[in-house]
């Protein structure tokens, strides 16, 4: 049920999301004195709607976004209305340039801003900030080989027998099961000196599974020796590949009492949220530029192939992923998802591209570029650009963003990317 209401919530904060995208465009055109006839949460047949002043507002009956309406987007837009003299003057394209870039701009900034007030939570008062006592903590574990032992391991035997606690599949954890304990720091491996982390798994790589090998541990400055029996477990090379390995079932020491994350506080916590939206839009910029490379292992997820954890998602996949976050109560990861998604929907709207809000804020410059070039050499303005000529180049992208959109709902139906399950 948790799993269902998870869903069910980041499908209606996306959906909240966008409508706010649609609010800031409407907030600035009125505020700037243009005519917006309609503001509509969804598409579709209207399931309810009243109107104050000359703006219609309601709900439509498909939950799949918004829309505004403002009148006059372009001169064609324009001619297709019966508008009176005075609003005329207040059809968009009519406006200054700077008061159109700043309407248009508007649903990316309110995504902005949205993202940037959950990222400031979540860094002031939540704690997703890494704590440095932690990363010291780490680091002094794997200079000591100082263990955290795993009671249950995942085996490579499908057919052995799950033990004591452990879920199918799995068996119990050696080092467990010998009676190694949480913090202890492991000095010798079947004779052979262990002085780190990375000496350590070198050490066991070289063993053979289900040999028994003789294990020292320091115990709170006393020696004790065990005998394990490693297990056979699957790790994947530097290559890609994967090999059979020796395994004692343990991993690198944290302790429970100290925090991986912190909360910073309002006054840090507005620094932070800075520092982290750079790096997030870096990522984002990144990640827009591998999209095409990505498309290939899409199609291959679909056909049954893994599905990598950094493909790309559509709506449906994240919230599938908002489900999963919510089902194991991990709220920060939900918000923190949010954040991300606002702010690349926010830098994606802005591409100088149409019918994107990016390609419309592009024209609107190169028309009043073309028109000052045009008096400094001293010909005829040639005014506003032909929107019926663009009309192959805006259908051409709708056609790919379409189809990426549903491969992305395809993999995400048939071979979605999940976290903890």
């Amino acid at each position: 049920m948790a799993y269902i209401t998870g869903i069910v919530l980041f499908a209606l904060a996306i959906l909240i999301s966008v409508s706010l995208h649609e609010f800031g465009h409407m907030l600035t055109a009125k505020g700037f004195g243009m005519k917006v006839t309609r503001y509509f949460v969804g598409f579709g047949p209207t399931l309810w709607s009243f109107r104050k002043g000359e703006t219609e507002y309601g709900l439509k009956g498909i939950p799949l976004g918004g829309f505004v309406k403002i009148v006059g987007m372009t001169p064609l837009e324009e001619d297709e209305e019966e508008l009176s003299e005075a609003d005329k003057k207040r059809v968009f394209w009519r406006k200054p340039l700077w008061q159109r870039t700043v309407v248009l701009a508007a649903g990316s900034v309110t995504h902005f801003i949205i993202g940037f007030i959950a990222l400031w939570i979540l860094v002031s008062f939540v704690g997703v900030v890494a704590n440095p006592a932690y990363a010291e903590q780490i680091t002094e574990s794997e200079q000591n080989a100082q263990v955290t032992v795993a009671p249950c391991v995942e085996s490579t035997d499908t057919a052995a027998p799950a033990a004591g606690d452990c879920a199918a599949g799995q068996i119990e954890g050696p080092a467990y099961a010998a009676g190694i304990e949480d913090g202890d720091a492991i000095t010798s491996v079947g004779g052979t000196a262990v002085t780190d982390w990375e000496s350590l798994v070198d050490t066991v790589s070289g063993l053979t599974p289900e040999q028994p090998v003789e294990v020292t541990v320091d115990r709170d400055g006393a020696a004790k020796t065990v005998e394990v029996v490693p297990y056979a477990a699957t790790a994947e090379k530097e290559d890609g590949t994967t090999e059979t390995v020796a395994r004692l079932g343990v991993f690198v020491y944290s302790d429970p009492a100290i925090a991986p994350t912190v909360a910073v506080g309002p006054i840090d916590g507005v620094g932070e949220t800075f520092s982290s939206t750079g790096e997030m839009f870096k990522e984002t910029f990144i990640a827009l530029g591998q999209l095409p490379s990505k498309i290939p292992p899409l199609w291959d997820a679909i056909m049954g192939g893994e599905r990598s954890a950094d493909s790309p998602v559509s709506v449906v996949g994240a919230s599938r992923l908002g489900g999963e976050m919510v089902q194991y109560d991990q709220w920060a990861m939900f918000f923190m998802l949010l954040v991300v998604l606002n702010y690349f929907i926010g830098i994606f709207n802005l591409l100088p591209l149409l019918p994107m809000d990016g390609g419309h804020i592009a024209i609107a410059w190169f028309e009043k570029a073309r028109s000052w070039l045009a008096v400094k050499r001293g010909k005829i303005d040639p005014g506003r650009v032909d929107y019926m000529k663009l009309m192959p180049l805006t259908y051409a992208v709708i056609v790919l963003l379409g189809g990426f959109m549903l491969l992305t709902i395809t993999a995400d139906i048939v071979n979605p990317i999940t976290i903890f399950n």
